[in-house]
């Protein structure tokens, strides 16, 4: 995967990814809400709603970017509770990583 993919010459931003995973959720039938937990650091960018009940979180980060310490810690929480958690940094791996979650393509 090229880092500089999306525009010519331009690095490839966290915004980019966030907004086309927004639209291929919403193309499912989905939502795709903004988490913001002031009070407990390190959640995920992004829950993913689904029809049929399917959920998933998701973290996104910039092609090549891990997620922080925290971030890490709250993924293994969230599994734990028997969620499912996703690191995206590909907008290629959107689709596929839906498709994990559950929600098939309409």
């Amino acid at each position: 995967m090229t880092v500089t993919s999306y525009r010519k010459g331009e690095i490839m931003r966290e915004q980019f990814i966030e907004q086309k995973l927004v639209k291929a959720v919403k193309e499912r039938g989905g939502i795709c809400l903004k988490l913001m937990c002031p009070a407990f650091d390190g959640m995920p960018d992004r829950l993913v709603l689904l029809p049929d009940g399917k959920v998933g979180f998701m973290e996104v980060k910039k092609p090549g970017q891990n997620p922080r310490p925290l971030q890490v810690s709250r993924h293994k929480l969230l599994r734990r509770l028997g969620f499912r958690v996703f690191v995206l940094d590909d907008p290629l791996m959107i689709h596929l990583l839906l498709d994990e979650i559950g929600g098939d393509a309409q």
